[in-house]
């Protein structure tokens, strides 16, 4: 009888296999072996999508003068402008404390530094902001293609996958907007990537979960993200990691507190507000509410293509990344369950769905024969992201959910654009000692961060010509009564009165009507 066939613990010639100690960590899965030619041709790839991204952000930045929604302005800009130069508009959160100090504290070290190098005119610092978020942008493709490459892709299918974000046209369209959405993105996605890599240091893990912490500083709402983290990493059975995890957030929760209590005299002040009226009282209903099915609706609208594709490639991903793909599900399934929806809500999610798809292309890269064919695959995915964003600039309302029932056609790009390069014009006039706005709300304008004079700025139901307290009128040019043109910008006019010295306004509020 032969017995080297007979199992190790009866066979005495061949001695037992010790067993491994049980506080043994499991080491990680081996990364799959690329061939050269793939792994360049991917470097080559995420370089070519991370500069193409950076211009098309870039350039509208720079071309683009108009308001997705005041928040991009009242929650941002104006109160980092208060910040700076002493004076702007005050919007409700700001009066109630329902936001923090975070986002406007970002956006104010910008400013602060544009003012340091002499940007002290809107069309400086303001391109300097904007183009602070479009890097930002850039900078999250590059995070997506690391998460992607975290969750087991390759350098092609990961390069694919940053382009998905890089370059489809509803990234490229918030990219520039001072949005606390456009602020966190970053940190969240690069924050799973170090914190979800399999085998993790506790470096990488406490980085990570610092990134997520910072996000929650900058959108409450990315405390999903911190929940998922925990639940991803104790369902993986990576105990210490949750630990570490639990520990580092529970640290950035004391932060966010100690901010409020500073900034608005109670801990956790903005959390609470904001939480009572959103949730609790269901106030943001004011503002318009949706079906469930709104965003896969209106992003199937936005960019049908690269959406379907995106949609497939994360299904083919779920057996390899499904603690990414339960982490992307619970934020958009908890967004869709709230009756005020807005497509900017699932800014910090996109990248997530682009990893995934970059996770779910490798895995059809690998079904596929030869470096030509495999190419070429990622190759086309990375194409059918080009087009999307080369097709940005003809977005309208519709298509990225905004003003659907009442002007859906519209351009979504420079809307109120006019009367923000006019409220320009106007803070460049010597002799303005006060400034209504008659076209429209003053919500829906860029107020002092565009105006920039420390003059009253009225709405268009504020005093009337007639009480002299302001010498120029942003209107439509056939409204401009006895006055003098001095700018003109598509439909409307920049009129100075026959004022000389304003009558003083005592009553002058700063709060945003």
């Amino acid at each position: 009888m032969d017995i080297t066939h007979r199992p190790p613990e009866v066979n005495p010639a061949v001695p037992p296999v010790p067993a491994a100690p049980p506080t043994a960590p499991v080491p990680p899965p081996a990364a799959p072996v690329e061939a050269l030619a793939e792994r360049r041709l991917g470097g080559v790839l995420l370089g070519v999508v991370l500069v193409l991204g950076a211009a098309f952000r870039l350039y509208w930045a720079l071309h683009d003068d108009g308001i997705y929604w005041p928040d991009e302005v009242y929650q941002s800009l104006e109160p980092a402008h208060r910040l700076v130069y002493g004076y702007g508009l005050v919007a409700w959160e700001f009066v109630k404390g329902a936001r923090n100090w975070a986002l406007p504290g970002l956006v104010a070290g910008v400013l602060g530094l544009g003012r340091l190098v002499g940007l002290n005119e809107p069309a400086g610092y303001l391109g300097l902001v904007k183009g602070f978020f479009a890097l930002v942008g850039t900078a999250t493709a590059w995070a997506t293609w690391r998460l992607a490459r975290a969750a087991g892709a390759s350098s092609l299918g990961a390069s694919a996958g940053a382009a998905l974000f890089a370059l489809a046209s509803v990234p490229l369209y918030f990219a520039p907007r001072a949005m606390s959405e456009n602020a966190s993105v970053l940190p969240v996605t690069l924050g799973l990537a170090l914190a979800l890599a399999p085998g993790a240091s506790r470096r990488a893990v406490v980085a990570g979960a610092s990134l997520l912490g910072l996000a929650v500083l900058l959108r409450l709402q990315n405390g999903i993200f911190c929940v998922g983290l925990l639940g991803v990493l104790a369902a993986r059975r990576q105990w210490r990691d949750a630990g570490v995890a639990l520990a580092v957030l529970a640290g950035w929760a004391l932060v966010f507190g100690l901010l409020d209590r500073l900034t608005w005299g109670r801990w956790f002040h903005s959390a609470i507000v904001y939480l009572d009226f959103n949730v609790v009282q269901g106030k943001a209903a004011q503002w318009g509410t949706e079906d469930f099915d709104y965003y896969p609706r209106i992003l199937r609208r936005a960019m049908p293509g690269v959406s379907m594709l995106v949609g497939v490639l994360a299904l083919v991903a779920l057996p390899r990344a499904w603690g990414l793909a339960a982490l992307t599900a619970g934020f958009v399934l908890l967004h869709a369950h709230q009756p005020h929806k807005e497509l900017r809500f699932l800014v910090p999610v996109l990248p997530l769905f682009a990893a995934l798809a970059g996770v779910g292309l490798d895995s059809l890269l690998g079904v596929l024969r030869g470096f030509p064919a495999r190419a070429t695959a990622t190759v086309a995915v990375v194409g059918g992201a080009l087009v999307s964003g080369a097709g940005a600039g003809a977005l309208t309302f519709g298509e990225v959910g905004q003003y659907e029932r009442v002007r859906p056609k519209d351009s979504a790009w420079d809307d109120q654009g006019s009367v923000n390069r006019l409220l320009e014009a106007a803070g460049r006039q010597d002799d303005v000692c006060g400034l209504k706005v008659e076209a429209v709300h003053l919500a829906w304008t860029g107020g002092y961060s565009y105006f920039h004079r420390k003059v009253p700025l009225y709405p268009h139901n504020g005093p009337s010509r007639g009480t002299r307290q302001f010498s120029h009128v942003i209107t439509r040019p056939d409204l401009g009564g006895a006055g003098v043109t001095v700018a003109r910008d598509g439909p409307l006019a920049l009129v100075k009165l026959p004022v000389g010295d304003c009558v003083p306004d005592p009553g002058y509020s700063w709060r945003l009507p």
